[in-house]
């Protein structure tokens, strides 16, 4: 179906259709046919669609580029976000400590089924951890309400989705992730979903 779609594009160049498949295909096939639609047919009646796919584009094209730099031993970007009771904190104000990077939601059912566990460890590790909560994509009231309700006693910073979104620097395709980072500032580990295997990353580092 790709290889037929390619053609169709290669053969019409100037056709609406050729944006039409543009879209339909995966996003890392932008670049290859990007190059042979018309200047007039991107800027015509479906502009918008060609537009939307470009900055998909891009988009991906910068969480790889962000991907690069979060392996194991580099330092975790720095960021300064809105605290729950209304202050800002940043991340680097939390060194001294290990630290969870917990990007969630209180929409996320994967995120709030795995709270429990979080709780547990953070409880077990609390002398050398520290969680960073950074809610994702929900209103003020229900992020407040999902930390009192779920009894979440770390700290809670809220991503803004303007200018200072940062789910972008940290490469975030799903929720939750995690990112754990040592005393210094460098990432240990980079996990997405709910997956067992970061507790026992974090018991193998902290309970040396």
């Amino acid at each position: 179906m790709l290889a037929k779609q390619g053609e169709y594009i290669k053969a019409n160049p100037n056709s609406n259709g050729s944006v039409a498949l543009l879209a339909r295909m995966p996003v890392e096939e932008f670049a290859t046919y990007d190059k042979i639609i018309s200047a007039a047919v991107k800027g015509g009646m479906l502009a918008p669609v060609y537009n939307s796919v470009k900055a998909a584009y891009e988009k991906e094209q910068e969480r790889q580029a962000n991907a690069s730099k979060l392996q194991p031993g580099m330092m975790a970007p720095d960021f300064t976000l809105p605290t729950i009771d209304g202050g800002n904190l940043s991340l680097s104000s939390l060194r001294g400590k290990y630290v969870i990077i917990d990007f969630w939601g209180a929409w996320c059912v994967w995120c709030i089924k795995g709270m429990p566990e979080m709780k547990k460890y953070y409880e077990k590790y609390k002398d050398k951890l520290e969680i960073l909560g950074v809610d994702c994509r929900d209103k003020v009231e229900k992020w407040k309400a999902a930390v009192e309700k779920h009894q979440l006693t770390w700290k809670h910073v809220r991503n803004s989705e303007g200018s200072e979104d940062i789910t972008g620097k940290y490469a975030i395709q799903g929720y939750p992730t995690k990112v754990l980072i040592d005393p210094q500032g460098k990432i240990v580990k980079y996990i997405v979903g709910e997956d067992p295997a970061f507790y026992t990353v974090l018991d193998e580092t902290l309970g040396k």
